[in-house]
């Protein structure tokens, strides 16, 4: 039914992002800055927004227009060379029927979950998905983009080995200054990324004063221990931590990986990327939380 990517000689690449939040709406300012033909689906008020005043963002602390169409409604025919699905957890399985009739060929999973690719595919169409990770953090102020990508010694854009498919979306990447990395098992990955960051929200969920969390020395203890005992089962399972540097929760004493989370947790880079997205979502969060310890203490 769907045809395995293939870039097609003489066009303009052209890229759909399903889902106008902080991550699809600031990797799809970006990719227009590099030239791309970027097209943003959205609804509800963002639609209305994106109609109204355009695609707003942040940079250099001057207010920009991204060079993006917007769309609500996603026709059968629409062709896409990637369809990047940038939307939360939960929205997840609703928005691949969504696109399961569209004959875009590949379905680029920027979502935080550890279901199964065949499943996903089970919903819209064997071959078609592409896993892959965001790094980047931030939020609206106002109807205006303020977020930013992560640096790249903490966590680069990251993208599941596939077919080639993969090697061609890391290459729009970069041309767009957005560090990449190519993995060769995403599912490991996403349960590695989740050791370290669902202990990191749990801290702001349980703390008396979430915004200062990291100013509590039980708490950022408590963290660093469930950090490390997460990487502990992990290795029990037979997986191997990736990225290798995850590692190093594993080695260092309690006391010290407390000290640097707290510093962490204090500092602006744990506001933007670490607090935003854990007080605003703190359901997906503790579905995360959830599923993550079931996998864990599952046989």
């Amino acid at each position: 039914m769907f045809s395995l990517f293939e870039v097609r000689e003489n066009e303009t690449m052209r890229i759909l992002f399903y889902g106008a939040g902080v991550i699809g709406s600031l990797y799809a300012a970006l990719l227009s800055e590099a030239g791309l033909d970027i097209t943003v689906y959205a609804r509800g008020s963002r639609l209305k927004t994106l109609e109204k005043h355009g695609l707003q963002y942040k940079k250099n602390n001057k207010v920009r227009k991204a060079s993006v169409k917007v769309l609500s409604v996603l026709e059968r025919n629409d062709y896409y060379d990637f369809i990047i699905l940038a939307v939360r957890g939960h929205q997840l399985l609703q928005a691949l029927e969504e696109l399961k009739s569209n004959c875009s060929p590949t379905i680029v999973t920027m979502v935080n979950s550890l279901d199964p690719y065949d499943k996903w595919e089970d919903i819209c169409g064997k071959g078609r998905i592409l896993p892959a990770f965001p790094g980047a953090g931030g939020g609206f102020d106002g109807e205006v983009l303020d977020a930013a990508l992560t640096p790249r010694l903490i966590q680069s854009t990251t993208i599941g080995r596939a077919d080639g498919r993969e090697k061609k979306l890391a290459e729009i990447m970069r041309k767009a200054g957005i560090p990449c990395q190519i993995v060769s098992d995403m599912h490991v990955w996403q349960i590695c990324h989740l050791g370290m960051v669902v202990p990191i929200a749990d801290a702001y969920y349980e703390a008396d004063d979430p915004k200062h969390a990291g100013q509590d020395w039980r708490l950022m203890k408590k963290t660093a221990a469930g950090i490390k005992e997460n990487f502990k089962c992990i290795r029990e399972k037979g997986l191997r931590v990736t990225p290798a540097k995850l590692n190093i929760f594993r080695v260092l004493p309690d006391p010290a990986t407390a000290f640097v989370l707290g510093f962490v947790y204090r500092s602006r880079f744990g506001e933007r990327f670490m607090y935003r997205h854990s007080v605003k979502a703190p359901d997906e969060m503790r579905q995360l939380h959830d599923a993550f310890y079931r996998y864990l203490t599952s046989v």
